[in-house]
């Protein structure tokens, strides 16, 4: 490894112990790119402080057999707003993308834009569609040609007619980060020129090629000059999730599209910075067919800003050509370009140079912030002309890599071993591989599995349903059981969402954001794996899963188990109904039989299973609890999805004189420092603390607890990035009872000392999935969740793992629900 990968290998180990901002603008032979640390302060420090706000959906499709191109639409226009932070990067604003749009619509036949979804405040997401006009009979054998790719793309392969007409697909996503401005200002340029160019070779690229365009992916961050977007998210961290809109939208667009070859368009990392990454590459990849062109397509991208001429273009960092191993992966699916390469594309990050956020944004004179934003929009420009230009020119070699793609899961074929020296550089350091398990069987047990099978539908994974009871590798399956048979064209997909991933901490030096996850094991739905067996049983395809609710007849007094999420927002709906429900156990509540029309209401909206009560069954009066929350925006929205109403509070409200006297339990997890409080605020949090309940997660969290003098124990912290799926022994009442025995960690803690209840203990060998140096065995057998009365009249429950992060391990949101139920009892 020579000097330069070292020194970088060395950079990115100081970014993560925050030795490391973001950069300066760099030149050309400065410190090499660096991107924001995953688990940053957002988790930590700051108080979400977002308004409730409603749930938008994805509402985009591709129109088939209707209409040809263009398909025009007059997009409605906003109010201007000038506040809108990219006004004075002189870029273009929000309310002025559609004004601009309409008018290229009228401008030229070449030229569609379409609603695709909304935000999350709910501003309508665009995309553009640049091609030649096509009659509604072209269209229609377009989108046949484009579903025989994937659903037979053997006959694909020998359809001559298909590889000589049907037209390129290239995606471009601009602006996920709503604080880096310029992608959607350099794809406006593309758009623009395309639209309005009257020469013969631009004719001949628009006749063969489909260029797809969301303008901007999250108007409320560009708006605001945040990188997340109105829910407090990072769009580019939720692709294996779709918890949020606008994730979801991009979701379909690349479902609809099935591009060759996609582009993200970020910033700023001080030089242009152009992927592919470096490894560990995800290992279901079909890597082969991936790095064959995306090495070559990011040289040409290279070349493309080194003929724009600024000092700052010289050349671009490429990392899996210049960075060490771990400096900048394409591990974990969350990020828009590696979700793209599951769903057949060549997908690229490109981070544009010249930092125009954040600090800069208002401590640089105006003057300087518009120069540096028109090279970044001549940067954006010129890596998207360059990657249309190399899908154009490589287009036959694109399509049968795609077709090849779907025809290897189709049949079921082993990824091949990638040989050293296949691309220039590729070594032993890029081998990731994985074995692909025959089948995934999912049963129907409820909510939680209803939940997984809709996810995996909506990102087009093939799932099918038994038309009768079977047996697989010992085991008997009841009729309407849901099969993921692996022999399908996504299967890369199939299985990074559903395997248990890979221990890879001793293959690279750190990693940059997570890298563990896995539906299977942290969404709560039970999945058995049948590694060589087929299953032998009729079956027929699952469009959405069943009913999963339930309601046993007769006039029994019913049971709710709180196992899952759904679980908990059903309790809360029959507490807001004035349901006189009693709690039998911290797991279990007791809904009496005169209240079934409200069980009833509840199981058919959230899919939740009641269970007869046995006759002699009684409990305690329960009551809707009124939480405070001091914590992280993907936590608050995760609490408000649960159905609770937090009070988002703080060190800074509360020392302004926020109330918590009507308040049962506060939840602390970000920006809340007892020891930051002031006279009035300590005294409303100690009148709280001394008939109240606590609970906390994270180092935050565990600071409250020993500064306000609760649980008597000490806090012990893992290095800051480790993180991943651990494996945890279920000890305790309250969390340990019935929760999975997997659970998410992200700078895991763990808990000494003595004088209270142990409910989860980290396993012998912790770590299943993620990156934990120096090793997880450092917390084996180490207690990771503790709950106990307080020294100060309360309850609390600590939690050393994240059981809400970033709204994904969602079988870990009810463990956390009978937390606060049971503090603030």
């Amino acid at each position: 490894m020579d000097l330069k990968r070292t020194f970088t290998g060395f950079a990115a180990a100081l970014l993560m112990t925050g030795l490391l901002g973001n950069p300066a603008p760099a030149a050309p032979d400065d410190s090499p790119s660096t991107r924001d640390f995953g688990n940053g302060p957002e988790r930590n420090s700051v108080a979400a402080e977002i308004p409730p706000i409603g749930q938008s959906a994805s509402t985009f499709k591709i129109a088939t057999g209707t209409t040809g191109y263009p398909r025009q639409n007059v997009l409605r226009v906003y109010p201007e707003n000038p506040a809108d932070k990219s006004i004075k990067l002189g870029l273009v604003p929000y309310h002025g993308i559609a004004p601009k749009l309409n008018a290229l619509q009228q401008a030229s036949n070449r030229v569609s834009a379409e609603v695709i979804g909304h935000s999350a405040l709910g501003r309508d997401l665009y995309l553009v569609t640049v091609t030649a006009p096509e009659t509604a009979a072209q269209a229609r054998k377009q989108d046949r040609w484009r579903a025989l790719i994937e659903d037979d793309p053997r006959q694909a392969n020998r359809d001559a007619a298909l590889k000589l007409g049907y037209k390129t697909p290239v995606w471009i996503n601009a602006n996920i980060h709503g604080d880096e401005w310029e992608g959607t200002d350099g794809a406006l340029r593309v758009i623009e020129r395309l639209a309005g160019a009257t020469d013969p070779a631009t004719a001949a690229l628009l006749a063969r090629t489909r260029v797809y365009v969301t303008v901007t992916n999250n108007p409320d961050g560009r708006i605001a000059g945040t990188r997340v977007n109105g829910a407090g998210f990072d769009i580019n961290r939720d692709h294996a999730t779709g918890s949020q809109p606008e994730s979801r939208a991009v979701r379909d667009v690349v479902i609809g599209t099935q591009p060759f070859v996609m582009l993200d368009e970020h910033g700023y990392t001080g030089t242009t910075l152009i992927e592919p990454a470096t490894p560990p590459h995800g290992q279901n990849y079909e890597y082969d067919l991936y790095i064959k062109h995306a090495l070559p397509n990011a040289l040409g991208m290279e070349a493309a800003i080194q003929r724009l001429g600024h000092p700052e273009t010289a050349r671009a960092d490429i990392p899996f050509r210049d960075y060490a191993p771990g400096d900048w992966d394409d591990w974990p699916p969350i990020f828009t370009p590696m979700y793209g390469i599951y769903q057949g594309a060549v997908g690229h990050t490109v981070e544009i140079p010249l930092q125009v956020n954040r600090g800069v944004y208002d401590s640089l004179p105006v003057e300087e912030l518009r120069r540096r934003s028109a090279v970044n929009t001549d940067v954006a420009s010129a890596t998207i002309t360059a990657a249309i230009s190399y899908a154009d020119v490589h287009r036959r070699s694109l399509l049968e890599g795609q077709i090849e793609q779907f025809r290897r899961g189709w049949a079921g074929e082993p990824s091949p071993e990638i040989p050293d020296g296949f691309v220039e550089g590729f070594g032993p350091e890029d081998r990731y591989s994985t074995t692909f398990p025959r089948a995934y069987v999912i049963p129907d047990s409820g909510p939680a599995a209803a939940r997984l099978v809709d996810h995996l539908i909506a990102n087009d994974v093939r799932v099918t349903r038994a038309t009768h009871a079977f047996t697989l590798t010992g085991r008997s399956y009841p009729r309407g059981t849901y099969l993921v048979d692996m022999r399908q064209p996504k299967r890369g997909l199939a299985n990074v969402l559903l395997e248990a991933g890979r221990d890879i901490s001793q293959l690279v030096p750190q990693m940059y954001d997570i890298s563990g996850w896995s539906h299977r094991l942290l969404w709560g739905a039970p999945v058995d794996i049948s590694r060589a067996a087929a299953p032998r049983v009729s079956t027929r395809p699952v469009v959405a899963a069943g009913p999963a609710g339930h309601v046993p007849s007769g006039g029994r007094d019913l049971l709710l188990t709180l196992r899952d999420g759904s679980d908990v927002r059903a309790l809360n709906t029959l507490l807001d109904l004035g349901v006189a429900v009693r709690q039998t156990t911290a797991a279990t509540v007791l809904v009496p039989a005169a209240a079934r029309d409200a069980a009833s209401l509840v199981a058919d909206r959230f899919g939740v299973r009641f269970t007869a009560a046995p006759r002699s069954a009684t409990g305690t009066p329960l009551t809707r609890p009124t939480i405070a929350a001091a914590v992280s925006a993907d936590e608050l929205f995760v609490l408000r999805d649960m159905g609770f109403q937090p009070r988002v509070v703080s060190t800074a409200r509360l020392n302004a004189g926020a109330d918590l006297s009507d308040v049962d339990t506060l939840v602390v997890s970000s920006g809340l420092s007892y020891a930051g409080l002031n006279a009035t605020g300590r005294a409303e949090v100690d009148e709280l603390l001394a008939r109240g309940g606590v609970v906390t997660r994270g180092s935050t969290g565990a600071a409250f607890n020993a500064a306000a003098g609760l649980l008597p124990a000490t806090a012990v912290a893992a290095r800051s990035d480790a993180n991943g799926v651990v494996a945890v022994d279920n000890t305790g009442p309250v969390v340990g009872a019935g929760s999975p025995p997997h659970s998410f960690v992200y700078s895991p803690l763990w808990f000494t000392g003595t004088g209270f209840t142990v409910e989860q203990r980290y396993a012998s060998t912790p770590l299943v999935a993620g990156h934990w140096l120096p090793s997880s065995t450092e917390a084996a057998g180490r207690a990771a969740v503790i709950s106990g009365p307080t020294a100060r009249g309360g309850r609390a429950v600590l939690f050393g793992t994240e059981p809400l992060f970033r709204a994904h391990p969602k079988g870990l949101y009810a463990p956390f629900a009978r937390a606060l139920y049971w503090t603030a009892g």
